[in-house]
């Protein structure tokens, strides 16, 4: 068997048993991937000031979401179609995450309904992500649904009012259903495994919507609902709408500017996530970790305008390293997108497990190569801004600059 040592491990063996298609589609940005490289690319930027001689027998990554423990400052974040990687691929991620002590959020946009995700997981810490449609009844079933199955947060996206261009699924020809070109037939060929799975599994279909809107599971008519009847005219006030419905928590989800940001506490959100959708959106943003200082420092605890609020962020996230450089700057917690998806797509469930076992062993190891032995103690101070190569190419030690 061979050994996984990081999560690029499994982005390759992912790569390996799924078809183009398929892998396209779990691994491609919009336009031409700027955003998404710029994603990963931002951790550079900061490099870690360790501390030696510290107390580290003890060192823990536990932390908690509105009194709710977790095992580390991460969240196995909401991803769309994952039926396309592996047979009920969101019970599997959903197990893996409760197993793992994290919490795990439910795509609208899921190939399992959630209350299967519930039965699969009957004492997991569970979130919905929810996309809202012009037809806003489908959106309050799906709230609804959820409330009676136990999920205590609610995320609600809104940096989708329109799909990205996203040019590699146009060269794929990725339309769904999938359509059995001779391209895609031939690459099926290459790719048993997988192929054997969708055929005996049947082609993954969007289960929630289907329910909420009341039909039979229909991937092309359900697909559309959410590409091309995104409900265009929602707003700010439209929390209040939101909060009707939703006794817990709400997020907001695809924050990168301060102005939004503090629209969001304004009108009462209890968190945002500063994200760029994974670079899936708009081909060129800021990444997330780049926009997410001045945001804390607007809305955050040391932020004025109203109550503090809760701030996470995504987008890039491969290493423990990487959470600790975002809490360090002052986010509450991370979500989890690609990354445990390589694990699904894989291997199932044993990928999803090992993807999150490699990342809440790095984070600890970081930790204690830092001197931090809780959570609270990753701060700016174990930071330091590092200069770009080109800048230190003149000779002599490169210096790191304090945040």
């Amino acid at each position: 068997m061979h050994a996984f040592s990081c999560v690029e491990d499994y982005r390759r063996a992912a790569k390996r048993r799924l078809t183009k298609l398929a892998f396209d589609y779990l691994e491609g940005g919009a336009e031409d991937g700027e955003a998404l490289r710029r994603n990963r690319d931002a951790f550079g930027q900061w490099g870690f000031a360790p501390r030696v001689m510290t107390d580290i027998s003890a060192t823990s990554s536990e932390t908690n979401f509105w009194g709710r423990s977790a095992a580390a400052p991460m969240v196995v974040g909401p991803t769309g179609l994952n039926g396309l990687f592996w047979p009920r691929a969101d019970e599997l991620l959903a197990r893996a995450a409760a197993d793992a002590g994290l919490p795990f959020v439910l795509s609208t946009a899921s190939t399992s309904l959630l209350e299967d995700v519930r039965a699969a997981v009957p004492d997991g810490e569970l979130w919905l992500q929810l996309y809202v449609q012009q037809d806003r009844r489908i959106a309050e079933s799906m709230m609804r649904r959820a409330r009676e199955a136990g999920f205590r947060t609610l995320m609600l996206t809104v940096d989708t009012p329109v799909h990205g261009k996203r040019d590699h699924d146009t060269r794929n020809g990725f339309k769904l259903p999938l359509r059995f070109t001779p391209r895609l037939v031939a690459d099926c060929m290459r790719h048993p495994h997988w192929s054997w799975q969708m055929l005996v599994g049947g082609a993954p279909q969007l289960r929630n919507i289907a329910q909420s809107v009341g039909e039979r599971a229909d991937l092309a008519r359900h697909a559309a609902m959410l590409s091309r009847q995104m409900d265009l005219s929602l707003g700010w006030h439209d929390l209040a709408w939101v909060r009707k419905h939703w006794p817990g928590e709400v997020l907001v989800k695809g924050i990168l500017t301060v102005e939004d940001a503090r629209a969001a506490q304004a009108h009462g959100a209890d968190g945002i996530v500063v994200s760029n959708h994974g670079g899936r959106q708009l081909g060129s943003t800021l990444a997330p970790v780049e926009a997410l200082p001045t945001i804390l420092d607007a809305v955050g605890a040391s932020g004025s305008g109203g109550p503090a609020m809760s701030v996470f962020m995504d987008g890039g996230v491969r290493r423990g390293a990487d959470v600790a450089k975002a809490v360090a700057l002052g986010a509450k917690g991370v979500l989890l997108g690609r990354a445990p998806l390589y694990g699904v797509a894989a291997r199932g469930g044993r990928g999803v497990e090992g993807v999150l076992a490699l990342l809440l062993s790095e984070l600890r190891t970081t930790m204690q190569l830092l001197g931090c032995a809780n959570v609270g103690a990753l701060t700016a101070e174990r930071l330091a801004r590092l200069p770009s190569l080109h800048e230190n190419r003149s000779g002599g030690a490169m210096q790191a600059n304090p945040l």
